[in-house]
């Protein structure tokens, strides 16, 4: 079992940056591989990025691919989300999930997730 708090979200102007963090309360966090997606109104929750329990193995949508850099710090218990180059598409809330299985992408293989933090990009 693993508990996810996620924390970073705010309101951004178009073409800023935004760091989120996703904070694990488990002494295994470094055996789950950790995901992000987003969700935006009236639109279904959407794979983002995901990272191996290594870190050695990033995985991006072809939407963020170039502008969001997924990494995790073990010893932290964090996963991070940078995202640059925002756009007002990028507005959505947005999860962090975990998982111990390799089918990193499908939201489906995800058990864990968190309440999500809300980024807002205005034009």
């Amino acid at each position: 079992q693993v508990q996810l708090v996620e924390s970073g979200g705010g309101l951004v102007q178009a073409g800023g940056s935004l760091r989120l963090s996703c904070a694990a309360s488990s002494r295994t966090f470094s055996t789950y591989a950790m995901g992000w997606f987003r969700q935006a109104p009236g639109k279904e929750r959407e794979f983002v990025a995901a990272i191996s329990w290594d870190g050695g193995r990033t995985y991006y949508a072809n939407s963020v691919k170039g502008r969001f850099t997924i990494s995790r710090d073990n010893a932290k218990n964090t996963v991070y989300l940078q995202m640059t180059s925002l756009a007002p598409e990028d507005t959505a809330v947005y999860y962090c999930a975990a998982t111990e299985t390799t089918g990193v992408l499908a939201r489906a293989e995800y058990p864990y997730w968190g309440q999500g933090t809300q980024v807002t990009v205005s034009s």
